[in-house]
């Protein structure tokens, strides 16, 4: 770095000088760059659990890491391995078809402060605590980021209990993505502190014998994430709690006034689940354009769950253009489960169509409620299945459900490009 108080302002040689040092500098570093983005990627196959050990420690920039087929043991912890932007670390099944599993143990791996790394590929099965732990080490002013989840599934963990799928504490930057999320104690999917990521094009299903307390939380100073085109089946007591309660100590980055802020729910199938949504001390949340049938006791839930002073009460939520396909379990008496102080009257409810499948009722609903569409059946086939979708072509219909969702490019999203704000983007 050029020193600028060592140089005499009024010296238009020495400002031309330091102009020259500052472009051969550029220059330099995007050598530097392309030689990086250049540099031959190693990989490095694996067929036992201690030979996957050693090539995680030993991993660099560019290493990509394949794991043959069969059973590893878990216990995996891994600190400050981290690649790249131009060359990131990768972890995977050589065989999609035939995908390594990491079975029993505690957790399958930990990874802390490791950036730009991907894993994907493989299986995790039957951890008693979580099945991954991603987090930032304890750095909260420094969030590990750029970590990428795909083609992973995660199942039988807890089972009982606060046991989370995968865990993520102070995670910035992420992509979850087509991933399966089957049975847990706590969260499928627990972030505290996690911003300006997506979880896209995940299965979630509960089974009994587990807790399933919920599919995803996102608390503990959650901002600027993006849930779209998801299936939640029969996921737990709440699919998505957008907030939560959280001790102080373990914000992130700090504490504001909220568990979870500018949050975006879209293009979605929940299926069951006592309440597909949940805002729990929560600050302007977004859930559109989603299809929801058949809860089993509440549309959604609006609650206070972190009582200090501090915080404001539960706020602004937004439910729009979703296609709510519900029967007489919902709706007795609330259809929207309101807890003592929040503020109800700050929700919205704007053109969403409701379907009542043993009468005609319409739901009481909180807050304002404009444009809603009544008493015409969506006619959707395959419930309770990935494939399930509205059949009925009436216009009311046709910007409504996840259907209608177009859906965000996700590396986009990570990246905070402007394009993002054209539709629906809670930061807008």
């Amino acid at each position: 770095m050029v020193s600028m108080e060592a140089v005499p302002l009024n010296s238009v040689q020495t400002w031309g000088d330091i102009m020259k040092r500052l472009a051969n500098i550029s220059a330099v570093a995007a050598l530097v760059g392309s030689m990086v983005a250049a540099a031959p990627a190693a990989e490095v196959s694996v067929n036992s659990s201690n030979a996957l050990r050693s090539a995680i420690s030993q991993a660099k920039p560019g290493t990509t890491i394949l794991i043959a087929g069969g059973n590893y043991s878990g216990g995996l912890d891994f600190r400050d391995i981290s690649g790249n932007a131009e060359a990131r670390i990768t972890i995977k099944g050589a065989e999609p078809g035939n995908p390594p599993v990491f079975k029993g143990g505690t957790q399958a791996m930990h990874l802390a402060d490791c950036n730009y790394v991907t894993l994907a590929d493989f299986i995790v099965d039957g951890c008693a605590t979580n099945g991954l732990n991603c987090d930032d080490g304890g750095s909260i002013s420094t969030p590990m980021h750029h970590l990428i989840v795909e083609n992973v599934t995660i199942k039988h963990i807890g089972p009982r209990g606060n046991h989370d799928g995968l865990k993520m504490s102070g995670v910035d930057q992420f992509i979850i993505r087509n991933c399966r999320f089957i049975s847990w104690g706590g969260s499928g999917i627990d972030m505290v502190g996690c911003h300006q990521g997506v979880v896209e094009d995940c299965y979630f299903h509960g089974e009994e014998g587990f807790d399933n307390s919920e599919a995803i939380q996102m608390k503990g100073g959650c901002a600027d994430n993006l849930v779209q085109c998801c299936f939640f089946d029969r996921a737990g007591g709440r699919g998505l709690n957008l907030g939560g309660s959280t001790g102080l100590p373990y914000f992130r980055p700090s504490v504001g006034d909220y568990e979870a802020t500018r949050l975006l729910v879209a293009g979605n199938l929940f299926y069951g689940c006592q309440a597909p949504v949940v805002w729990p001390t929560a600050s302007h949340n977004r859930v559109i354009q989603n299809t929801i049938v058949l809860p089993d006791k509440w549309i959604g839930r609006i609650l206070q769950e972190t009582r200090d002073p501090q915080f404001k009460p539960s706020h602004d939520g937004v439910f729009e253009k979703n296609v709510v396909l519900f029967d007489g379990r919902v709706g007795r008496p609330e259809f929207i489960n309101v807890g003592p102080g929040t503020a109800p009257e700050t929700w919205r409810f704007i053109g969403n169509a409701w379907f009542d499948t043993e009468g005609n009722r319409k739901p009481r609903l909180p807050g304002v409620e404009t444009g809603s569409v009544h008493h015409v059946d969506p006619k959707i086939v395959d419930i309770g299945k990935p494939t399930m979708r509205i059949t009925n072509r009436d216009e009311r219909l046709k910007d409504i459900g996840a259907q209608a969702w177009k859906k965000l490019d996700a590396e986009a999203w990570t990246a905070r490009e402007k394009k993002l704000t054209s539709q629906a983007d809670p930061r807008r």
